[in-house]
């Protein structure tokens, strides 16, 4: 008989015939909310109250055992992001919100087009914010997910500080089936270290101010060694089967562009030979493109680890910005 897709924590409690991952998943929020207790101060009975709240969801597992970046091929998830409709989406969100744009490179070095792209391809800007609680992914992910489960208790616990913090009640807000949050997808560990109140109302709301949300990217990027006025890839050609060990060596940048010149890459990069580099590989319909993965580019890739992600909001921001030179002239 198929399982049913919720299945609320209490009755997963009470039940008196439990397979062997319930009961390993019930033995870890029971040490879960002790060290709550312990290390952060809740209160033991109001803790359980919230977890019982929580729903496991079977399409929460589902979703994140086949997340894009590993399932298409570079072709594929560029027509997701880099596409007209989200190219004019966002001329419109930096049209509309021009003056907290240029606030924020002020401030945060960071370009508008780049902050706009990130939270074109997070949310499609603001339209798809997810529809998941958050509660019910942390623990669905925290309790049940043995290979991350670490981490997402981890944001478990994070994001009950977090609704501590901010007065919100836990079992309300929602975003991906990761537990992102929010217009630029915030984990609640981001939340609480790089989120902003960036027009002075004393609220951090990135569901809702798009003041604070842009800070609250500004301030992300910022935090994480963003250069502003440098670049953040250039193309490479010339790429063959001798260069395996540089693709190898990952996507933090760790080899000089002289290295890569030296050995018969080519690349307009050539102007900076002392600059730190990572040779990248995108498999495409038609064959393999390579680019240098500069410092910025890896910056991206701290929002989310793929270099097809960062690639697509880079290309994003760029057909943006071109898009906005075109309305310009």
């Amino acid at each position: 008989m198929k399982t049913k897709s919720l299945i609320t924590i209490s009755t997963l409690l009470s039940a008196i015939l439990l397979s062997s991952p319930v009961v390993a998943a019930t033995d870890e929020q029971s040490l879960f909310i002790d060290e709550m207790v312990h290390k952060h101060g809740f209160d033991k009975d109001k803790l359980k109250t919230v977890l019982d709240q929580a729903t496991v969801q079977e399409k929460i597992l589902e979703a994140i055992a086949r997340p894009a970046e590993k399932r298409l091929n570079w072709t594929q998830y560029r027509k997701i992001f880099v596409i007209p409709k989200r190219i004019e989406g966002g001329v419109k969100f930096l049209q509309e919100n021009k003056k907290a744009l240029e606030d924020a490179e002020k401030r945060f070095g960071v370009p508008p087009e780049i902050i706009t792209a990130i939270i074109g391809v997070e949310t499609y800007y603001g339209r798809r914010t997810g529809g998941y609680k958050v509660l019910d992914a942390l623990a669905t992910l925290g309790f049940h997910y043995p290979p991350r489960g670490k981490f997402f208790r981890s944001e478990l616990s994070h994001f009950l500080q977090l609704a501590r913090e901010e007065d919100m009640d836990a079992s309300e807000p929602t975003g991906s089936y990761a537990g992102a949050m929010g217009v630029p997808q915030f984990i609640p560990s981001s939340y609480r270290h790089y989120a902003i109140d960036f027009d002075g109302d004393n609220k951090r709301d990135i569901w809702n101010n798009n003041r604070d949300v842009i800070g609250s990217v500004g301030n992300y990027f910022a935090r994480h060694g963003w250069r502003p006025n440098q670049p953040v890839t250039f193309p490479a050609s010339n790429v063959s089967e001798k260069h395996q060990s540089f693709i190898d060596a990952g996507l933090k940048p760790s080899m000089p562009v002289m290295r890569l010149l030296q050995a018969g890459i080519e690349t307009d990069a050539n102007s900076m030979p002392g600059a730190q580099t990572s040779l990248l590989e995108f498999e495409t319909d038609q064959g393999n493109e390579y680019w240098l993965g500069l410092h910025n580019f890896y910056v991206i890739t701290r929002y989310n680890h793929s270099h097809m992600y960062a690639m697509a909001v880079y290309q994003l921001s760029q057909e943006i910005l071109k898009a906005m030179q075109n309305k310009a002239s």
